[in-house]
């Protein structure tokens, strides 16, 4: 073989391990991440300002009215467990919590819920929530999962800003329970650069929510 065969045969082959390893890298990326879903991955995501405004995949600035779709890149789920003794029987916190159209008003973050009529086990949500200087609103739709009665209700969201949780009840008496309330949810990019700040914020909120609930629950008990 001629010098310039090996020259050329050792060029090709050595683009054919560049090509082959790109694709790798690229199959690597898309078995994650598919290239036309919401969650495709921005290596560089635009500058945004702390006094943007936003909601789920938008981000609007507040001085201006045009908007920019943006991909709400997910980048670590985060949990979030609470726990409360309640001075109401875990058989009526239980029927009482699954009134989901009723959480707002013991959710201050959840301006409304609606569940849909030809699909009860179907419900939609909004947050709207002002906090670290911007206004936060998210909306989801949630599937509440098979409960166990006076015991469980869990539910997972299949839109939306993805999420899960559970809501677990146990019995210290005949009047009273605890309430164990566990949240998780995908970390949308708008919100890294408060996330270290975020789950223990969102901790706070839910055990205030515990605490509304067990007043609401109590003014609710005689109707059960």
């Amino acid at each position: 073989m001629s010098t310039a065969m090996m020259i050329t045969s050792s060029m090709a082959a050595s683009s054919s391990t560049t090509t082959t390893r790109l694709s790798q890298f690229t199959c690597s990326s898309s078995s994650i991440i598919k290239p036309h879903s919401p969650h495709v991955l921005r290596c560089r995501p635009r500058r945004r300002n702390f006094n943007d405004r936003f909601v789920f995949g938008i981000v609007r600035r507040r001085s201006i009215s045009k908007s920019w779709a943006v991909s709400p890149v997910v980048v670590e789920w985060q949990d979030c467990k609470v726990k409360l003794d309640v001075d109401v029987a875990a058989a009526v916190a239980y029927k009482i919590y699954l009134d989901r159209e009723a959480m707002p008003e013991w959710m201050p973050f959840i301006s409304s819920v609606q569940v849909l009529k030809d699909k009860p086990e179907m419900s939609r949500w909004a947050l709207k929530y002002e906090a670290f200087g911007r206004d936060i609103e998210f909306s989801w739709l949630a599937r509440n999962l098979q409960p166990i009665p006076n015991q469980k209700i869990h539910w997972v969201s299949e839109g939306g800003l993805p999420n899960r949780g559970a809501v677990r009840f146990y019995p210290r008496g005949p009047s009273s329970c605890a309430i164990e309330l566990t949240v998780s949810y995908e970390l949308p990019q708008i919100l890294v650069p408060v996330a270290s700040a975020l789950q223990p914020f969102l901790e706070g909120l839910l055990v205030q929510s515990l605490e509304r609930f067990a007043d609401f629950a109590k003014s609710r008990e005689p109707d059960f």
